[in-house]
Protein backbone atom coordinates (compact mmCIF):
# COMPACT_ATOMS: atom_id res chain seq x y z
CA UNK A 1 0.00 0.00 0.00
CA UNK A 2 1.35 3.29 -0.86
CA UNK A 3 2.90 5.10 2.22
CA UNK A 4 1.23 8.42 3.21
CA UNK A 5 1.68 11.04 5.71
CA UNK A 6 -1.40 13.11 7.37
CA UNK A 7 -1.59 15.33 10.31
CA UNK A 8 -3.61 14.33 12.96
CA UNK A 9 -4.45 17.74 13.93
CA UNK A 10 -6.98 17.34 10.85
CA UNK A 11 -8.85 15.19 13.15
CA UNK A 12 -8.44 16.84 15.69
CA UNK A 13 -9.88 20.76 13.53
CA UNK A 14 -12.49 18.13 12.65
CA UNK A 15 -13.69 17.18 16.84
CA UNK A 16 -13.64 20.76 17.36
CA UNK A 17 -16.53 21.24 14.85
CA UNK A 18 -18.58 19.03 16.58
CA UNK A 19 -21.21 20.21 18.92
CA UNK A 20 -20.16 18.39 22.19
CA UNK A 21 -18.49 20.50 23.96
CA UNK A 22 -16.85 17.54 26.20
CA UNK A 23 -14.41 17.18 23.52
CA UNK A 24 -12.90 20.50 24.19
CA UNK A 25 -11.15 19.48 27.55
CA UNK A 26 -9.97 16.20 26.61
CA UNK A 27 -6.61 17.17 26.01
CA UNK A 28 -5.61 17.99 29.21
CA UNK A 29 -7.66 15.60 31.47
CA UNK A 30 -5.90 12.70 29.59
CA UNK A 31 -3.12 13.36 31.13
CA UNK A 32 -4.55 13.14 35.28
CA UNK A 33 -5.99 9.72 34.44
CA UNK A 34 -4.44 8.13 37.39
CA UNK A 35 -6.95 6.35 38.91
CA UNK A 36 -9.81 3.46 38.17
CA UNK A 37 -12.63 5.83 38.01
CA UNK A 38 -10.94 8.40 36.17
CA UNK A 39 -10.57 6.01 33.66
CA UNK A 40 -14.18 4.79 33.65
CA UNK A 41 -15.27 8.27 33.15
CA UNK A 42 -12.52 8.67 30.62
CA UNK A 43 -14.42 5.63 28.41
CA UNK A 44 -17.96 7.78 28.26
CA UNK A 45 -15.90 9.64 25.67
CA UNK A 46 -14.59 6.57 23.79
CA UNK A 47 -17.76 6.13 21.88
CA UNK A 48 -19.01 8.05 18.52
CA UNK A 49 -20.96 11.11 19.68
CA UNK A 50 -22.44 11.16 15.93
CA UNK A 51 -24.61 8.94 13.43
CA UNK A 52 -24.03 7.08 10.68
CA UNK A 53 -27.59 6.57 10.16
CA UNK A 54 -29.05 9.48 7.84
CA UNK A 55 -25.78 9.27 5.45
CA UNK A 56 -26.32 5.37 5.20
CA UNK A 57 -30.28 5.96 4.91
CA UNK A 58 -30.44 8.38 2.16
CA UNK A 59 -27.41 6.65 0.09
CA UNK A 60 -29.83 3.20 0.47
CA UNK A 61 -32.65 2.02 -1.75
CA UNK A 62 -34.86 3.01 0.79
CA UNK A 63 -35.53 6.37 -0.12
CA UNK A 64 -37.12 7.64 -3.84
CA UNK A 65 -36.49 11.45 -5.16
CA UNK A 66 -39.51 13.36 -4.46
CA UNK A 67 -39.22 16.06 -6.98
CA UNK A 68 -37.08 19.48 -7.67
CA UNK A 69 -40.50 21.13 -6.72
CA UNK A 70 -39.92 20.30 -2.96
CA UNK A 71 -37.75 22.72 -1.11
CA UNK A 72 -37.60 20.11 1.72
CA UNK A 73 -33.89 18.85 0.82
CA UNK A 74 -30.08 20.37 1.69
CA UNK A 75 -26.93 20.18 -0.52
CA UNK A 76 -26.01 17.55 1.80
CA UNK A 77 -28.88 15.07 1.06
CA UNK A 78 -28.60 15.71 -2.25
CA UNK A 79 -25.30 14.67 -2.73
CA UNK A 80 -25.94 11.23 -0.72
CA UNK A 81 -29.01 10.66 -2.89
CA UNK A 82 -27.00 10.74 -6.00
CA UNK A 83 -23.65 9.62 -4.56
CA UNK A 84 -21.37 12.59 -4.78
CA UNK A 85 -18.68 13.16 -2.54
CA UNK A 86 -20.08 15.21 0.15
CA UNK A 87 -19.00 18.70 0.99
CA UNK A 88 -21.64 20.21 2.59
CA UNK A 89 -21.13 19.99 6.72
CA UNK A 90 -23.94 18.29 8.35
CA UNK A 91 -23.77 16.62 11.97
CA UNK A 92 -25.11 13.34 10.25
CA UNK A 93 -22.44 13.23 7.34
CA UNK A 94 -19.37 11.20 6.57
CA UNK A 95 -17.34 14.16 7.56
CA UNK A 96 -18.34 14.50 11.35
CA UNK A 97 -18.52 10.36 11.12
CA UNK A 98 -14.79 10.50 10.52
CA UNK A 99 -13.42 13.31 13.39
CA UNK A 100 -16.13 11.36 15.98
CA UNK A 101 -15.08 8.05 15.78
CA UNK A 102 -11.20 8.78 15.48
CA UNK A 103 -12.27 10.82 18.59
CA UNK A 104 -13.52 8.10 20.31
CA UNK A 105 -10.61 5.84 19.28
CA UNK A 106 -8.33 8.27 20.95
CA UNK A 107 -9.76 8.09 23.82
CA UNK A 108 -9.96 4.11 23.90
CA UNK A 109 -5.86 4.14 23.34
CA UNK A 110 -5.99 6.64 26.11
CA UNK A 111 -7.32 4.67 28.59
CA UNK A 112 -5.98 1.22 27.53
CA UNK A 113 -2.49 3.10 28.09
CA UNK A 114 -3.55 4.61 31.78
CA UNK A 115 -4.97 1.05 32.55
CA UNK A 116 -1.22 -0.43 31.48
CA UNK A 117 0.48 2.68 33.56
CA UNK A 118 -1.66 1.78 36.78
CA UNK A 119 -0.47 -1.84 36.11
CA UNK A 120 -3.38 -3.60 34.79
CA UNK A 121 -4.88 -3.91 38.25
CA UNK A 122 -7.93 -6.92 38.15
CA UNK A 123 -10.73 -4.44 39.01
CA UNK A 124 -9.62 -2.41 35.52
CA UNK A 125 -9.98 -5.64 33.15
CA UNK A 126 -13.36 -5.05 32.37
CA UNK A 127 -12.59 -1.61 31.47
CA UNK A 128 -9.78 -2.86 29.52
CA UNK A 129 -11.84 -5.01 27.64
CA UNK A 130 -14.62 -2.42 26.54
CA UNK A 131 -11.97 0.16 25.72
CA UNK A 132 -10.61 -2.77 23.69
CA UNK A 133 -14.48 -3.36 22.01
CA UNK A 134 -14.91 1.03 21.82
CA UNK A 135 -11.36 1.27 19.81
CA UNK A 136 -12.33 -2.09 17.30
CA UNK A 137 -16.58 -0.48 17.15
CA UNK A 138 -15.10 2.88 15.88
CA UNK A 139 -12.88 1.02 13.47
CA UNK A 140 -15.38 -1.19 12.53
CA UNK A 141 -17.90 1.91 11.38
CA UNK A 142 -15.05 3.66 9.24
CA UNK A 143 -13.58 0.55 7.54
CA UNK A 144 -17.30 -0.34 6.50
CA UNK A 145 -18.33 3.48 5.38
CA UNK A 146 -15.30 4.64 4.04
CA UNK A 147 -13.91 1.45 2.07
CA UNK A 148 -15.43 -0.84 -0.41
CA UNK A 149 -17.01 -3.74 1.55
CA UNK A 150 -15.11 -6.41 2.57
CA UNK A 151 -14.27 -9.64 0.04
CA UNK A 152 -12.06 -12.20 0.41
CA UNK A 153 -11.20 -12.23 -3.21
CA UNK A 154 -10.47 -8.23 -3.39
CA UNK A 155 -9.82 -6.67 0.58
CA UNK A 156 -5.94 -7.21 0.41
CA UNK A 157 -6.13 -4.71 -2.30
CA UNK A 158 -8.79 -2.63 -1.47
CA UNK A 159 -7.79 1.30 0.33
CA UNK A 160 -8.83 0.47 4.51
CA UNK A 161 -8.28 3.07 6.69
CA UNK A 162 -5.64 3.15 9.71
CA UNK A 163 -6.20 1.63 12.69
CA UNK A 164 -4.51 3.91 15.72
CA UNK A 165 -3.26 1.03 18.07
CA UNK A 166 -1.52 3.92 19.90
CA UNK A 167 -2.77 7.02 21.72
CA UNK A 168 -1.12 9.48 19.86
CA UNK A 169 1.86 11.85 21.01
CA UNK A 170 2.98 13.79 18.39
CA UNK A 171 1.68 16.61 16.07
CA UNK A 172 3.00 15.34 12.61
CA UNK A 173 2.41 11.64 13.09
CA UNK A 174 3.38 9.00 9.49
CA UNK A 175 0.74 6.90 9.19
CA UNK A 176 -0.14 4.85 5.95
CA UNK A 177 -3.58 3.52 4.74
CA UNK A 178 -3.77 -0.27 5.08
CA UNK A 179 -6.36 -2.45 3.21
CA UNK A 180 -9.41 -3.54 3.96
CA UNK A 181 -7.80 -7.41 4.91
CA UNK A 182 -5.47 -5.73 7.38
CA UNK A 183 -8.42 -3.45 9.31
CA UNK A 184 -10.56 -6.79 9.68
CA UNK A 185 -7.57 -8.60 11.09
CA UNK A 186 -7.02 -5.69 13.52
CA UNK A 187 -10.72 -5.31 14.51
CA UNK A 188 -11.44 -9.48 14.97
CA UNK A 189 -8.15 -9.52 17.64
CA UNK A 190 -9.37 -6.37 19.08
CA UNK A 191 -13.01 -8.17 19.43
CA UNK A 192 -11.29 -11.78 20.85
CA UNK A 193 -9.41 -9.86 23.19
CA UNK A 194 -11.93 -7.47 24.15
CA UNK A 195 -14.67 -10.57 24.56
CA UNK A 196 -12.31 -12.53 26.88
CA UNK A 197 -12.14 -9.12 29.39
CA UNK A 198 -15.63 -7.62 29.30
CA UNK A 199 -17.78 -7.36 32.50
CA UNK A 200 -21.08 -6.18 33.57
CA UNK A 201 -19.68 -2.88 34.59
CA UNK A 202 -21.25 -0.83 37.40
CA UNK A 203 -22.58 1.75 35.22
CA UNK A 204 -25.79 3.97 36.07
CA UNK A 205 -26.66 3.12 32.65
CA UNK A 206 -24.98 0.05 31.81
CA UNK A 207 -26.40 -0.20 28.18
CA UNK A 208 -24.77 3.42 26.99
CA UNK A 209 -22.16 1.39 27.48
CA UNK A 210 -20.62 -2.36 25.73
CA UNK A 211 -21.75 -5.14 28.11
CA UNK A 212 -21.50 -8.72 27.53
CA UNK A 213 -24.31 -9.08 25.10
CA UNK A 214 -23.43 -6.05 23.57
CA UNK A 215 -19.82 -7.61 23.28
CA UNK A 216 -21.25 -10.97 21.70
CA UNK A 217 -24.03 -8.75 19.69
CA UNK A 218 -20.92 -6.69 18.09
CA UNK A 219 -18.53 -9.92 17.63
CA UNK A 220 -22.08 -11.63 15.59
CA UNK A 221 -22.11 -8.50 12.77
CA UNK A 222 -18.68 -8.40 12.41
CA UNK A 223 -18.26 -12.25 11.87
CA UNK A 224 -21.35 -11.55 9.63
CA UNK A 225 -19.69 -8.81 7.57
CA UNK A 226 -17.07 -11.08 7.42
CA UNK A 227 -18.89 -14.03 6.14
CA UNK A 228 -17.82 -16.27 8.96
CA UNK A 229 -20.95 -18.11 9.78
CA UNK A 230 -20.20 -20.20 11.92
CA UNK A 231 -18.69 -17.56 14.39
CA UNK A 232 -22.11 -15.64 13.83
CA UNK A 233 -24.18 -18.58 15.23
CA UNK A 234 -22.02 -18.92 17.93
CA UNK A 235 -21.83 -15.40 19.31
CA UNK A 236 -25.92 -14.51 18.03
CA UNK A 237 -26.33 -17.56 20.24
CA UNK A 238 -24.14 -16.10 22.93
CA UNK A 239 -26.84 -12.96 22.83
CA UNK A 240 -29.66 -14.81 22.65
CA UNK A 241 -29.30 -17.59 25.61
CA UNK A 242 -32.05 -20.29 25.68
CA UNK A 243 -35.22 -18.36 25.18
CA UNK A 244 -34.79 -16.05 22.63
CA UNK A 245 -38.16 -14.87 22.51
CA UNK A 246 -38.06 -13.44 25.59
CA UNK A 247 -35.36 -11.50 24.85
CA UNK A 248 -36.69 -9.71 21.87
CA UNK A 249 -38.45 -6.12 21.54
CA UNK A 250 -41.51 -6.23 22.96
CA UNK A 251 -43.57 -4.52 20.53
CA UNK A 252 -47.18 -5.65 21.56
CA UNK A 253 -46.29 -2.78 24.83
CA UNK A 254 -45.43 -0.36 22.11
CA UNK A 255 -48.18 -0.75 20.15
CA UNK A 256 -50.40 0.63 23.25
CA UNK A 257 -48.35 3.80 23.33
CA UNK A 258 -50.06 6.76 22.22
CA UNK A 259 -50.29 6.58 18.59
CA UNK A 260 -48.33 10.47 17.89
CA UNK A 261 -45.22 8.55 17.33
CA UNK A 262 -43.24 10.54 19.99
CA UNK A 263 -43.98 8.24 22.77
CA UNK A 264 -43.25 5.01 20.91
CA UNK A 265 -39.90 6.10 19.50
CA UNK A 266 -38.75 7.15 22.91
CA UNK A 267 -39.65 3.87 24.36
CA UNK A 268 -37.76 2.19 21.42
CA UNK A 269 -34.52 3.36 22.99
CA UNK A 270 -35.15 2.85 26.77
CA UNK A 271 -32.44 0.96 28.58
CA UNK A 272 -35.53 -0.98 29.67
CA UNK A 273 -35.95 -3.11 26.63
CA UNK A 274 -34.15 -6.26 27.10
CA UNK A 275 -33.77 -6.06 22.99
CA UNK A 276 -31.46 -2.67 23.43
CA UNK A 277 -28.12 -3.97 24.14
CA UNK A 278 -25.99 -0.91 23.51
CA UNK A 279 -27.85 2.53 23.26
CA UNK A 280 -25.56 5.31 21.65
CA UNK A 281 -26.51 8.93 22.16
CA UNK A 282 -25.86 11.47 18.91
CA UNK A 283 -25.72 15.02 17.96
CA UNK A 284 -28.14 14.35 15.04
CA UNK A 285 -31.36 15.74 13.27
CA UNK A 286 -32.68 11.75 12.98
CA UNK A 287 -35.76 12.77 15.35
CA UNK A 288 -36.58 15.63 12.34
CA UNK A 289 -35.59 13.32 9.19
CA UNK A 290 -37.71 10.30 10.79
CA UNK A 291 -40.51 12.14 12.79
CA UNK A 292 -43.43 13.43 11.78
CA UNK A 293 -41.85 16.77 10.09
CA UNK A 294 -41.22 17.80 6.41
CA UNK A 295 -37.27 18.00 7.53
CA UNK A 296 -35.55 16.24 4.10
CA UNK A 297 -38.50 15.31 2.75
CA UNK A 298 -37.12 15.53 -0.86
CA UNK A 299 -35.94 12.14 -0.41
CA UNK A 300 -38.09 9.59 1.29
CA UNK A 301 -39.14 6.23 1.91
CA UNK A 302 -42.58 6.95 0.72
CA UNK A 303 -46.02 5.40 0.25
CA UNK A 304 -45.38 3.46 -2.76
CA UNK A 305 -41.78 2.00 -1.62
CA UNK A 306 -43.47 0.76 1.34
CA UNK A 307 -47.02 -0.77 -0.34
CA UNK A 308 -43.91 -2.86 -2.87
CA UNK A 309 -41.06 -3.15 -1.08
CA UNK A 310 -41.45 -3.24 2.74
CA UNK A 311 -44.00 -2.51 5.49
CA UNK A 312 -46.88 -2.39 3.31
CA UNK A 313 -46.43 -5.36 1.09
CA UNK A 314 -49.26 -7.18 1.35
CA UNK A 315 -48.38 -10.75 0.11
CA UNK A 316 -47.12 -12.76 3.65
CA UNK A 317 -45.77 -16.18 3.47
CA UNK A 318 -48.77 -17.31 5.78
CA UNK A 319 -52.03 -15.36 3.72
CA UNK A 320 -52.34 -12.45 1.15
CA UNK A 321 -53.78 -9.14 3.20
CA UNK A 322 -56.01 -6.42 1.57
CA UNK A 323 -54.00 -2.51 1.97
CA UNK A 324 -56.13 -1.72 4.57
CA UNK A 325 -55.83 -5.26 6.50
CA UNK A 326 -51.96 -5.18 6.47
CA UNK A 327 -51.52 -1.99 8.13
CA UNK A 328 -52.88 -3.92 11.24
CA UNK A 329 -50.82 -7.12 10.49
CA UNK A 330 -48.06 -5.85 13.25
CA UNK A 331 -47.64 -4.82 16.56
CA UNK A 332 -46.57 -1.55 15.54
CA UNK A 333 -48.11 0.43 12.88
CA UNK A 334 -45.86 2.47 10.57
CA UNK A 335 -46.69 6.17 9.88
CA UNK A 336 -47.95 7.37 6.59
CA UNK A 337 -47.53 11.90 6.12
CA UNK A 338 -49.37 13.47 2.73
CA UNK A 339 -49.74 16.08 2.01
CA UNK A 340 -48.22 19.27 0.01
CA UNK A 341 -44.48 18.46 -0.91
CA UNK A 342 -45.19 15.34 2.06
CA UNK A 343 -45.66 11.98 1.21
CA UNK A 344 -43.11 9.92 4.10
CA UNK A 345 -43.45 7.22 6.25
CA UNK A 346 -41.87 6.24 9.32
CA UNK A 347 -41.11 4.07 11.90
CA UNK A 348 -41.14 5.53 15.03
CA UNK A 349 -37.74 4.85 16.07
CA UNK A 350 -35.56 8.18 16.01
CA UNK A 351 -36.63 10.16 18.99
CA UNK A 352 -36.11 13.79 19.42
CA UNK A 353 -34.59 15.27 22.40
CA UNK A 354 -32.88 18.67 22.80
CA UNK A 355 -30.06 19.77 24.75
CA UNK A 356 -30.22 23.58 26.00
CA UNK A 357 -27.24 25.00 26.35
CA UNK A 358 -28.83 28.31 27.40
CA UNK A 359 -32.03 27.68 28.43
CA UNK A 360 -33.26 31.36 28.83
CA UNK A 361 -32.45 31.85 25.35
CA UNK A 362 -33.65 28.59 23.94
CA UNK A 363 -30.63 27.55 22.05
CA UNK A 364 -29.06 24.36 22.14
CA UNK A 365 -28.29 20.95 20.30
CA UNK A 366 -30.74 18.67 18.21
CA UNK A 367 -29.74 15.02 19.81
CA UNK A 368 -30.94 11.83 19.56
CA UNK A 369 -30.32 8.00 20.89
CA UNK A 370 -30.37 4.99 19.08
CA UNK A 371 -29.73 1.62 19.04
CA UNK A 372 -26.34 0.27 18.01
CA UNK A 373 -26.84 -3.11 18.76
CA UNK A 374 -30.38 -5.13 19.35
CA UNK A 375 -31.10 -8.65 20.06
CA UNK A 376 -33.31 -8.44 17.08
CA UNK A 377 -30.55 -8.07 14.83
CA UNK A 378 -28.43 -10.54 16.27
CA UNK A 379 -31.71 -12.58 15.97
CA UNK A 380 -32.46 -12.53 12.00
CA UNK A 381 -28.35 -12.45 11.71
CA UNK A 382 -28.26 -15.67 13.28
CA UNK A 383 -31.50 -16.86 10.67
CA UNK A 384 -29.18 -15.35 7.67
CA UNK A 385 -26.03 -17.84 9.21
CA UNK A 386 -28.52 -21.05 9.35
CA UNK A 387 -29.43 -20.51 5.59
CA UNK A 388 -25.90 -19.96 4.25
CA UNK A 389 -25.19 -22.99 5.92
CA UNK A 390 -28.08 -24.60 4.71
CA UNK A 391 -29.64 -25.84 8.05
CA UNK A 392 -33.11 -24.42 6.57
CA UNK A 393 -34.78 -25.91 9.70
CA UNK A 394 -33.13 -23.62 12.23
CA UNK A 395 -33.27 -20.87 9.88
CA UNK A 396 -37.13 -21.30 9.79
CA UNK A 397 -37.28 -21.29 13.63
CA UNK A 398 -35.25 -18.00 13.93
CA UNK A 399 -37.80 -16.47 11.70
CA UNK A 400 -41.35 -17.78 13.25
CA UNK A 401 -39.51 -16.45 16.71
CA UNK A 402 -39.43 -12.68 15.22
CA UNK A 403 -42.70 -13.03 13.68
CA UNK A 404 -44.00 -13.88 17.02
CA UNK A 405 -42.51 -10.89 17.98
CA UNK A 406 -43.55 -8.81 15.55
CA UNK A 407 -47.11 -9.94 14.25
CA UNK A 408 -50.24 -10.29 15.84
CA UNK A 409 -52.14 -12.99 14.99
CA UNK A 410 -48.68 -15.18 14.60
CA UNK A 411 -49.33 -17.76 12.50
CA UNK A 412 -46.49 -20.12 12.08
CA UNK A 413 -44.73 -20.55 8.83
CA UNK A 414 -43.43 -23.77 7.24
CA UNK A 415 -40.03 -23.66 4.98
CA UNK A 416 -41.70 -24.43 1.95
CA UNK A 417 -44.18 -21.36 2.55
CA UNK A 418 -41.27 -18.98 2.42
CA UNK A 419 -39.69 -21.00 -0.56
CA UNK A 420 -43.67 -20.20 -2.03
CA UNK A 421 -43.37 -16.55 -1.32
CA UNK A 422 -40.18 -15.90 -2.42
CA UNK A 423 -40.66 -17.57 -5.71
CA UNK A 424 -44.07 -15.41 -6.05
CA UNK A 425 -41.95 -12.32 -6.80
CA UNK A 426 -40.12 -11.41 -10.67
CA UNK A 427 -36.96 -10.15 -9.38
CA UNK A 428 -37.32 -6.48 -8.62
CA UNK A 429 -36.72 -3.62 -11.52
CA UNK A 430 -36.99 0.00 -10.98
CA UNK A 431 -40.40 0.40 -12.62
CA UNK A 432 -41.88 -3.04 -11.56
CA UNK A 433 -40.89 -3.14 -7.76
CA UNK A 434 -41.03 -6.07 -5.51
CA UNK A 435 -39.19 -7.12 -2.72
CA UNK A 436 -37.17 -9.58 -3.72
CA UNK A 437 -33.76 -8.14 -5.22
CA UNK A 438 -31.21 -9.44 -7.86
CA UNK A 439 -28.53 -10.60 -5.39
CA UNK A 440 -24.47 -10.94 -6.38
CA UNK A 441 -22.46 -11.37 -3.69
CA UNK A 442 -18.66 -12.86 -3.77
CA UNK A 443 -19.54 -16.12 -2.06
CA UNK A 444 -21.86 -18.95 -3.73
CA UNK A 445 -25.76 -18.89 -3.05
CA UNK A 446 -27.62 -21.68 -4.78
CA UNK A 447 -30.47 -21.41 -6.64
CA UNK A 448 -33.82 -22.64 -5.09
CA UNK A 449 -33.94 -23.32 -1.38
CA UNK A 450 -30.84 -21.42 -0.42
CA UNK A 451 -31.64 -17.97 -1.87
CA UNK A 452 -35.55 -17.90 -1.75
CA UNK A 453 -35.24 -18.46 2.30
CA UNK A 454 -32.77 -16.26 2.43
CA UNK A 455 -34.06 -13.46 0.49
CA UNK A 456 -37.38 -13.43 3.09
CA UNK A 457 -34.51 -13.03 5.78
CA UNK A 458 -33.11 -10.19 4.21
CA UNK A 459 -36.78 -9.11 3.32
CA UNK A 460 -37.02 -9.02 7.37
CA UNK A 461 -33.46 -7.40 7.73
CA UNK A 462 -34.46 -4.71 5.77
CA UNK A 463 -37.83 -4.81 7.91
CA UNK A 464 -36.37 -4.53 11.08
CA UNK A 465 -33.24 -2.03 10.39
CA UNK A 466 -35.69 1.01 7.99
CA UNK A 467 -34.28 3.93 9.33
CA UNK A 468 -31.58 2.54 11.48
CA UNK A 469 -28.49 2.54 8.49
CA UNK A 470 -28.21 -0.92 8.07
CA UNK A 471 -29.93 -1.62 5.10
CA UNK A 472 -26.67 -0.26 3.21
CA UNK A 473 -24.34 -2.24 4.22
CA UNK A 474 -26.92 -5.09 3.49
CA UNK A 475 -26.41 -4.03 -0.27
CA UNK A 476 -22.78 -3.46 -0.34
CA UNK A 477 -22.36 -7.25 1.17
CA UNK A 478 -24.76 -8.82 -1.09
CA UNK A 479 -23.93 -6.43 -4.33
CA UNK A 480 -27.17 -5.23 -5.14
CA UNK A 481 -28.22 -2.71 -7.87
CA UNK A 482 -29.42 0.25 -6.73
CA UNK A 483 -31.28 2.72 -9.53
CA UNK A 484 -32.81 6.21 -8.79
CA UNK A 485 -36.56 7.21 -9.34
CA UNK A 486 -38.94 10.27 -9.10
CA UNK A 487 -42.24 10.01 -7.29
CA UNK A 488 -45.06 12.10 -8.35
CA UNK A 489 -48.12 12.13 -7.24
CA UNK A 490 -47.56 8.53 -5.55
CA UNK A 491 -46.38 6.92 -9.20
CA UNK A 492 -43.11 6.63 -10.55
CA UNK A 493 -43.00 9.64 -13.42
CA UNK A 494 -39.65 8.48 -14.24
CA UNK A 495 -36.66 5.94 -13.80
CA UNK A 496 -33.78 8.05 -13.46
CA UNK A 497 -29.83 7.57 -15.36
CA UNK A 498 -28.63 7.06 -11.62
CA UNK A 499 -27.24 3.46 -11.16
CA UNK A 500 -25.04 2.23 -8.05
CA UNK A 501 -23.83 -1.40 -9.34
CA UNK A 502 -21.28 -3.92 -7.06
CA UNK A 503 -18.30 -2.64 -6.18
CA UNK A 504 -18.38 0.45 -7.99
CA UNK A 505 -16.38 2.67 -5.77
CA UNK A 506 -18.86 5.32 -4.60
CA UNK A 507 -20.10 2.63 -2.08
CA UNK A 508 -17.29 3.87 0.09
CA UNK A 509 -18.08 7.40 1.19
CA UNK A 510 -15.36 9.79 0.04
CA UNK A 511 -12.40 11.01 2.93
CA UNK A 512 -12.91 14.69 4.52
CA UNK A 513 -11.55 17.06 2.46
CA UNK A 514 -9.52 18.21 5.01
CA UNK A 515 -7.66 14.78 5.74
CA UNK A 516 -7.36 14.62 1.93
CA UNK A 517 -5.60 18.21 1.54
CA UNK A 518 -3.34 17.22 5.11
CA UNK A 519 -2.33 14.09 2.31
CA UNK A 520 -4.40 10.89 2.88
CA UNK A 521 -4.61 9.12 -0.05
CA UNK A 522 -8.77 9.90 -1.05
CA UNK A 523 -10.71 7.40 -2.07
CA UNK A 524 -10.89 6.76 -6.34
CA UNK A 525 -14.07 7.82 -8.21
Amino acid sequence: MKKIKYILMGLAVLGLASCNSYLDTMPDNRAEIDSPEKVRKLLVTAYPSTSYIATCEISSDNVDYMGASNPYGSIFSDQLFNWEDVTEFDNDGPRMVWSSCYTAISSANHAIDAINALGSPQELRGALGEALLCRAYSHFLLVNMFSLHYSEEFSENDLGIHYMIEAETTLDPKYERESVKSNYTDIENDIEEGLKLIKEASYDIPKYHFNVKAAYAFATRFYLYKGDMDKVIEYASEVLGAAPLGMLRDNAYLATLPQDGGATAIEFVSPSMKSNLLLLAATSNLGYIYGPYYTESRYTHNKLLTDTETYGVKRTPWKEFSEDAIKKVYHVRYRHYGGTNLDKVIMPRNPFFFEYTDPVAGVGYRKTVFPAFTTDEALLSRAEAYVRTKQYGLAVQDINLWLQAYVKDYVAVKEDDIVKWAQSYEYYTPDKPTPKKALNPDFTIEQGKQEEILQYVLYLRRFETLQLGLRWFDIKRYGMTITRRLIEGGKIASVLPLTLEKRDNRFAFQLPSEVITAGMTPNPR
